[in-house]
């Protein structure tokens, strides 16, 4: 298979390393070729703090995926996250030389680049630059500017930026594992290509990607990205809270979290208790999984917090900024029973699990059907957009399918009258007909009143 029919997608994760393969089909449809997973030793809360065990991670999911494609492996799409993570607002404008020829792609590129030389705090860097509004001499409120004639060409941008050292340490380990990057993405901007439908962006949604070291953020609205931050608390700091609070080591506590573990402590039963083995010949430890659900729900809480205070920070609670869609919770810490309810209780807003493969072909048997996956196809889903502009086409992305609102009908027993053509003399006809019968209604009117005053006399 040729080099530029696939692409790679390399999810840099807390808890994992994920690498996947994969092609669009004729149908715009994903088609995964492989898969490699590997657990990631180097990386805490989102920021690599070893290199050589990040690297060794990298080559063993690098290695996976390429045995399973059977394809080698060479340009990856990677994903970056991290508390490091801001962004900001910023506006700015070109002069354009010839206003009347039209406004191309490549007087954006130059709208950019100049975004690009903006001035950072030391140690800072600019990862994305990410148009929203444009406005074209005196008329604003542009969302696609290109084809358009004008000589002042400006817009809102949403820029994000994150630390010079973390950006340069992730280049660094997929430069020393053999690869090349491609490109550097946005971790909940990656999520949000994989779960999100274009129908939820421009009505209003919150993505919110739980990972194991960090919880990323995304909201959308008229199809523009307005915000987007990263939250330092992830399932992993709950796996902690279950070691520390029911005093056991930290597999175990991974294990009750995923198999046991609820946000609502109410919906567990008081009886119910799990059987932790002893450690070295101590005696079985048991829990009550209302207990369990309490430390879990303590600190599922406390993130939720944190996200409310974003939704307020951008104004989704204001009439104009309404996110109509909700929230898509999504990562591998969405997996935890009853998180979608305890979050439409915490910020009053509708949510839903976003699974990451409906945009996936050949995923018949759900491998990758678990939030846990959803950055990862994003990044590949990235990766192919990437390869298409290169190539000079583009593919039309296939979106998952949407009921159509039923619209019901009731039909009413009325007549139906099938009109005719008439012509002006029988228009003419009919209208001395109306005035003869009125002129007849008029005169009997009058024979009743005056019969009625000759009884009475």
């Amino acid at each position: 298979m040729k080099n530029h029919e696939y692409s790679v997608g390399l999810d840099i994760g807390t808890t994992k390393i994920v690498t996947i393969v994969g092609k669009r089909n004729a149908h715009g449809k994903i088609e995964i070729l492989g898969v490699g997973k590997a657990k990631s030793l180097g990386v805490h809360k989102g920021i690599v703090n070893n290199i050589s065990q990040t690297i060794q991670s990298i080559k063993a999911a690098v290695a996976e995926a390429q045995a399973s494609s059977g394809v080698p492996i060479h340009k990856v799409t990677v994903g970056i996250a991290g508390k490091h993570i801001r962004s900001l607002q910023h506006s700015d404008y070109i002069m354009r030389d010839n206003p009347d020829q039209y406004i191309t792609e490549d007087d954006i590129e130059k709208l950019k680049d100049q975004v690009k030389k903006l001035v950072m705090l030391p140690g800072e860097e600019i990862i994305h630059v990410l148009p929203q509004e444009y406005k074209v001499d005196s008329e604003g409120e542009i969302q696609e500017p290109i084809g358009m004639h004008g000589k002042r060409l400006e817009a809102n941008f949403h820029v994000v930026v994150g630390q010079m050292g973390s950006i340069r340490n992730i280049a660094r380990c997929v430069r020393e594992a053999g690869l090349e990057m491609e490109s550097l993405t946005l971790e909940p901007l990656a999520s949000s290509e994989s779960v999100l439908t274009k129908e939820e962006k421009e009505a209003g949604v919150a993505i919110v990607d739980i990972g194991g070291g960090t919880t990323d953020i995304a909201i959308f609205k008229d199809n523009i990205i307005r915000h987007t931050c990263v939250i330092p608390y992830g399932g992993g700091i709950i796996t902690d809270d279950i070691k520390e609070g029911c005093s056991i080591i930290e597999k175990h506590a991974e294990q009750l979290k995923v198999k046991f573990g609820s946000a609502m402590p109410e919906m567990e039963k008081d009886s119910t208790f799990v059987t932790i083995p002893g450690l070295h010949g101590r005696p079985d430890k048991e829990i009550s999984l209302k207990t369990l659900a309490h430390v879990v729900n303590a600190r599922v809480e406390e993130i939720l917090e944190m996200v409310n205070t974003e939704l307020k920070a951008y104004g989704a609670f204001e009439q104009k900024k309404k996110l109509i869609a909700g929230i898509v919770l999504t990562g591998g810490g969405s997996n935890l029973r009853h998180l979608r309810q305890l979050a439409n209780y915490t910020t009053g807003f509708d949510s839903r699990i976003g699974f990451s493969n409906e945009y996936v072909a050949n995923d018949k048997n759900q491998f990758l059907k678990g939030p846990e996956y959803a950055t990862s196809i994003g990044l590949l889903m990235e990766s192919l957009k990437i390869r298409d502009k290169k190539n000079g086409h583009e593919h039309p992305v296939a979106e998952p399918a949407e009921n159509e609102i039923p619209v019901k009908v009731e039909k009413a027993d009325l007549p139906v009258e099938t009109p005719e053509f008439r012509t002006e003399e029988q228009v003419v006809e009919e209208s001395a007909d109306k005035r003869r019968n009125k002129l007849t209604i008029g005169q009997k009117i009058m024979e009743s009143v005056k019969k009625f005053f000759e009884e009475v006399e």
